[in-house]
């Protein structure tokens, strides 16, 4: 099955540094997005109730996106600009101030809802944590 690309945006009343750090690091990362993450050179290790998935990071632009793919094996290297990823993009409106948190991934279309959710728990989590 293949999976569909989906973007969510998230409006944030926080600096886009202060938000980039929680999106960009390990230790933010595993304030709100796994229960502990590692980080070996760009490979990123996501530990959630004891399971772990690795992810490369592929573009950090600060303060603006972080792009990570998961890797399905342990010798999974390679990457492939048709592989699905997810990405959080920062984008702050000069105009008016408002900064926004875009979040990009795939999911196949049974499935799509349950992701959906699973980023509005997550994101209802870095909320609280930056006290929003």
């Amino acid at each position: 099955m293949s999976k569909d690309k989906y973007t969510l945006e998230y409006p944030f009343n926080s600096s886009p540094k202060v938000l980039f750090n929680r999106l960009s690091t390990a230790s933010g990362l595993s304030e709100w997005f796994a229960d502990d993450v590692y980080v070996n050179d760009k490979t990123f290790t996501f530990v959630w109730d004891g399971m772990e998935q690795k992810a490369q990071m592929l573009v950090r632009k600060t303060p603006e996106i972080v792009k990570f793919k998961w890797l399905e094996d342990k010798d999974d290297e390679q990457i492939n600009d048709t592989d699905p990823y997810f990405e959080f993009r920062i984008r702050k409106d000069d105009l008016t101030g408002e900064t926004a948190l875009l979040i990009t991934d795939f999911a196949e279309d049974e499935e799509k809802d349950d992701a959906i959710e699973l980023w509005d728990t997550q994101i209802d989590a870095l909320k609280h944590k930056l006290g929003l």
